[in-house]
């Protein structure tokens, strides 16, 4: 039975992410720390194959996009970005300790936003509905890989709603610069919308015997068609 496959990796590091900020829709750009962690992260380490890779817009996930695949030119989906934060943007959580909105927050209740920002069900609701529609239009289209660079939040929504095995979203909290591999059997999708969480990101550096049969295994796979991604937009996969 055909599957997909789909990388989820959060971002490199930001200057708000040292200083431990929240920089949720802030569109700040990689620091030089982030920068030298996601090179010798990609030196030493194997980042996996994607015949496609979705990026939220916000510059952090998108210059980590383009150093882990080169090759691929990003497609920006806006249902990938991070939570709006709200007058919470740019604040340590000891900074917004006096907002009676924070420790409401913090709760984990559908309804609790941060202070004129989203609330925790309306990002879960944009995350999951982007990714739904993005596995649909992987299936639609044949596309067999696809990386998603994206924020900590995001994953973490994804992983709780959709992952098997079933965790709570601080369980799948990951280190900037990782992720995880997930596989997609379109029955199981179809009838239980759940998908098989199979390793993490990045892996230890491969054989060379495992690197030979990885390239096999790539070049066995047959093309449904002959997609130019770098002309598609967020209409051709239906997304919001």
């Amino acid at each position: 039975m055909k599957t997909y496959t789909i990388h989820l990796i959060r971002h490199a590091l930001t200057q708000g992410n040292i200083e431990g900020r929240y920089i949720g829709q802030t569109d700040e750009e990689l620091c030089k720390e982030g920068l030298n962690q996601l090179e010798v992260m990609k030196r030493d380490y194997n980042y996996p194959l994607a015949d496609v890779v979705f990026t939220s817009g916000l510059k952090r996930c998108v210059q980590t996009a383009k150093i882990l695949f080169p090759d691929k030119t990003p497609i920006e989906m806006r249902g990938f970005e991070e939570c709006d934060f709200g007058e919470f943007e740019g604040h340590t959580a000891d900074e917004l300790e006096r907002y009676e909105e924070f420790s409401q927050w913090l709760s984990g209740g559908e309804d609790a936003r941060p202070l004129n920002g989203e609330s925790n069900s309306e990002f879960a609701t944009r995350v999951c509905d982007c990714f739904a529609k993005t596995v649909d239009g992987m299936i639609k289209t044949g596309t067999r890989t696809a990386a998603i660079v994206t924020h900590g939040g995001v994953m973490m929504s994804i992983l709780a709603a959709f992952g098997v095995p079933e965790l709570p979203m601080t369980e799948w909290l990951c280190p900037s610069c990782c992720g995880y591999t997930i596989r997609i059997t379109p029955s199981l999708w179809s009838a239980t919308k759940k998908f098989e969480v199979i390793s993490e990101i990045p892996a230890e550096p491969l054989t060379a015997e495992q690197e030979e049969q990885l390239w096999d295994y790539y070049a066995d796979i047959p093309e449904d068609e002959d997609i130019d991604w770098d002309s598609m937009s967020d209409d051709d996969f239906k997304l919001v």
